[in-house]
């Protein structure tokens, strides 16, 4: 049986999709965060993660900083940040920044760090 996750405003495209999404309602062991944001400067603050979350950039540029390091990724890349790494990415506009955050694990487990 295949469990599914309904966009709540019916929408058919990507376009201004922010949502968390947990796997565990839908029996899934991933949980996914859209991230659609046309704001300069726009992104979370520094946190991480006791599991590996995968970032999907498919349109558009953010700063990462990811432990100690720093760097500029656009439409077309992966980044993969291993568990318990401090991250975070601050969008650079004016293009929309779109993207899909895979936490591998069922539930969000967020620690903040500012």
């Amino acid at each position: 049986m295949v469990l599914m996750h309904e966009r709540a405003d019916a929408a058919t495209d990507d376009l201004d999709w922010n949502e968390s999404i947990e796997g565990e309602p839908i029996g899934s062991q991933v949980s996914v965060i859209l991230v659609y944001s046309s704001r300069d400067g726009a992104g979370p603050r520094l946190h991480r993660h006791p599991y590996t979350e995968t970032f999907v950039v498919r349109r558009g540029r953010a700063v990462f900083t990811v432990g100690g390091e720093r760097l500029e990724a656009s439409g077309g890349q992966v980044l993969v940040v291993p568990a318990f790494t401090p991250h975070k990415f601050q969008v650079v506009g004016p293009e929309p920044f779109v993207s899909t955050n895979i936490h591998a694990n069922p539930t969000f487990v967020t620690e903040w760090l500012e």
